[in-house]
């Protein structure tokens, strides 16, 4: 790597590219952002400008509010910012998330964002970008987080709901608005037809999907349930924050369940004060960080959101150069919040 300046630097506005005159998910309003997604730990308002891939722009646009700057490129399209050469590639978290690759005087730096490699019928797969310089992701960094098959975990969930409706009681699940709620309907759309009650604040990013050409089950607004209906039997996707809100009392004799990685762990469920515990995630687990990691073929791997430390030390004890990079937030980004959650759910 020589004696080089570093590409990307932490600034208390986030990661700064000097050479191209711009922020990668910037954490306080700047002239120039680069966006991986739309996640707010990711994609903050009050910047000048900002460039994201195509299929993010709807919920962009909703996040960021219709005055802002949005400017997108399909990926793998090459633009030149300032003295370097920048392009998106899909990283499989979410609709419309991507790696950022930066090219500067044969040097090449990619940053992940968030990404899983688990299979996703609602977004583009994780596509490995070869590059010098590897900036990973490391919310799941220990060895104990490890996904089953995602269709196994949508089994869990139709037999859950079976269940309750048998028992003639509602299954009130809380998933994340962006990205989990529209993953569990598409892959629920593989093994049944049935109408799914939405929190309202679900719905607007499960109609962005559906025009995005993504296949889910069909839906219906908790709000526009017929006069004195109990959910008897319904499933209902929630927002985690509608959890022990007067909104729940909609929901007499109610189930409940949270789909998230963190649900792993023992304890977990226990602690989110739910029945079920279904694991969850878009993010990606021990073995595919190591895996993408090898992939990049990357001589120097930088570590940040999450777990890293233990990710850095087992990627040195390996001979890898490998240091954490500095962020402001910690914990889950699945989660989309007007402030950042430490230890969120995700």
């Amino acid at each position: 790597m020589g004696t080089r300046e570093p590409l990307l630097r932490p600034t208390p506005a986030g990661l700064w590219c000097e050479p191209g005159g711009f922020y990668v998910d910037p954490w306080q309003p700047v002239e120039r952002a680069v966006l991986t997604h739309a996640h707010a730990d990711h994609a903050r308002p009050g910047s000048a400008a900002y460039l994201a891939t195509a299929p993010s722009l709807p919920i962009l646009r909703r996040r960021l509010g219709p005055d802002a700057r949005l400017e997108s490129i399909a990926y793998g399209e090459v633009r030149r910012i300032g003295d370097v050469d920048v392009s998106l590639h899909p990283a499989g978290h979410v609709l419309g998330s991507a790696q950022l690759r930066i090219a500067h005087q044969g040097e090449v730096w990619v940053v992940s964002g968030d990404y899983k490699r688990a299979p996703d019928p609602t977004c583009a797969a994780f596509e490995p970008v070869p590059c010098d310089t590897f900036v990973t992701e490391a919310t799941f960094g220990l060895p104990i987080y490890r996904w089953e098959p995602p269709e196994r975990t949508a089994a869990e969930i139709l037999a859950w709901w079976d269940t309750t409706r048998a028992a003639g009681r509602p299954a009130v699940l809380f998933a994340y608005a962006l990205g989990k709620a529209q993953r569990i309907l598409a892959e629920l759309a593989r093994l049944t037809d049935r109408e799914v009650y939405l929190h309202g604040a679900i719905a607007p990013i499960v109609d962005i999907y559906r025009e995005a050409g993504v296949a889910m089950l069909p839906t219906r607004l908790v709000a526009d349930a017929p006069a004195g209906h109990r959910f008897a039997g319904d499933l209902v996707l929630a927002t985690p924050g509608s959890q022990g809100s007067p909104w729940m009392k909609r929901f007499p004799g109610a189930e409940t369940a949270l789909a998230s990685g963190w649900m792993r762990v023992r304890g977990t469920r226990r602690r989110h004060s739910v029945d079920r515990g279904f694991v969850l995630s878009d993010h990606a687990d021990w073995p595919a960080l190591l895996d993408t990691v090898a992939a990049s073929g990357a001589e120097r791997i930088l570590v940040t959101h999450g777990s890293t430390e233990p990710l850095v030390r087992w990627l040195c004890e390996r001979g890898l150069d490998a240091r954490t990079l500095p962020t402001a937030w910690e914990g889950e980004g699945d989660v989309i919040v007007e402030t950042p959650t430490a230890g969120a759910p995700g």
